[in-house]
């Protein structure tokens, strides 16, 4: 079965619509032109006919989540979320023109490339995990590339809570990156399965394929798939410029046992790096949040349902006149603005009116003053 067609795009105030950029099960991404300030977006819009309580938490924990870690330079920015005129909840995110999927690689990419890639999502990981945050899908199409070049971790989805594990109702993984513990349905997440995924994705990027998928694209069913994986045998990448220790690290972080993978991203990021060093590569700078960053804020609800969108101000604007200010409802003023409903209106006179009542005033004999003071009374 081919892939649906993209739904209708949103109609977005201050964004003009460019082209669509994908389709997936729950949402469609949309390429925008923001108009002020001028810059390339692209939107996220949930499907209109799937919106319910479940997605739209799932939709909440993604924006909140992007919200919290997007400072980080290898994540993904988010710039702002909201509902749609037609009740479709969005997010508008940076534009990354493309990613590390092996259907946007013309060849294996070389293992420098692979080593500085890797740190650097190895510590967005690590980042997100401080923020008790378990990304869950980490995979190559996952970590797209900005319109610089730079690498940075997408797609929070599914994302969940590290305190306590994942939301325990949904097993959620993308084969062939996930640990053999979540495919068996043991767990639905924790820092061990990401390690796994992570050096999952490492090992497609170096070999151009997943590391259970069988060459030549013979891989037999879904249920053999997952029967491999669950054995985690690991079979070498085959490039002659695959260092024996940088096959080991990676055989480490796709162990059967979870117990024996490197205990954090961090790890994982360190033993890169000395990878790095070994072939005499540059360094790939550690950046990760420290703990007063990775305390601060209330955590991410994950079971937030509410369907979030723009405020209303209510902010008082005070006005010129003195008198009481009040705010009558917008049925009753045009743009719901204050009234001053103390004051009482005072009489209006047109020029000409008035030109002769001043005239009239001294004809009779009151002279300017007694005008002057009539027209005191009318003003």
């Amino acid at each position: 079965m081919g892939r649906r067609l993209p739904s209708a795009p949103p109609v977005l105030s201050g964004y003009s619509y460019v082209r669509p950029l994908g389709t997936g099960g729950f949402a469609d991404v949309f390429l925008f032109e923001q108009n002020m300030p001028r810059r390339s977006v692209a939107v996220k819009v949930l499907l209109q006919d799937i919106v319910d309580d479940d997605v739209l938490r799932s939709f909440n924990a993604e924006a909140d989540v992007m919200a919290r870690l997007s400072s980080h330079p290898s994540i993904l920015t988010v710039y702002n979320a909201s509902i749609s005129a037609d009740g479709r909840p969005y997010l508008v995110m940076e534009f990354c023109p493309g990613s590390y999927s092996s259907r946007e690689r013309a060849e294996p990419l070389p293992v420098a490339t692979v080593l500085g890639v890797a740190v650097k999502i190895a510590c967005a990981l690590e980042t997100a995990h401080r923020s008790k945050v378990l990304h869950r899908d980490i995979k190559p199409s996952n970590i797209l590339t900005t319109t610089f070049g730079g690498p940075v971790l997408g797609d929070f989805g599914i994302a969940a809570s590290l305190v306590g594990g994942a939301r325990n109702e949904l097993f959620a993984m993308s084969l062939p990156w996930s640990a053999p513990e979540v495919v068996d349905e043991r767990t639905t997440g924790s820092i061990a399965t990401e390690v796994w995924s992570f050096g999952a994705t490492l090992y497609s990027l170096l070999a151009d394929r997943a590391p259970f998928e069988l060459p030549a694209g013979s891989n037999g069913s879904r249920t053999q798939l997952k029967q491999r994986i669950h054995r985690a045998k690991y079979t070498s990448i085959g490039r002659a410029d695959v260092s024996p220790a940088l096959e080991t690290i990676l055989a480490r972080m796709m162990s059967r046992d979870p117990g024996a993978r490197q205990a954090s991203l961090l790890e994982c990021a360190h033993d890169l790096q000395r990878m790095q060093r070994d072939l005499g590569l540059p360094i790939t700078a550690l950046e990760v949040a420290d703990a007063a960053w990775a305390e601060a804020g209330a955590p991410v609800d994950f079971n937030n349902r509410e369907a979030r969108g723009a405020v209303n101000s209510d902010v008082i604007i005070p006005m010129l006149r003195p008198g009481r200010l009040t705010r009558r409802p917008a049925s009753q003023t045009r743009e719901g603005t204050l009234t001053d409903v103390d004051e009482p209106r005072r009489a209006r006179i047109s020029p000409l009116t008035l030109a002769l009542l001043l005239v009239g005033a001294v004809v009779v004999g009151g002279g300017v003053t007694v005008g002057t003071l009539f027209l005191v009374g009318l003003i």
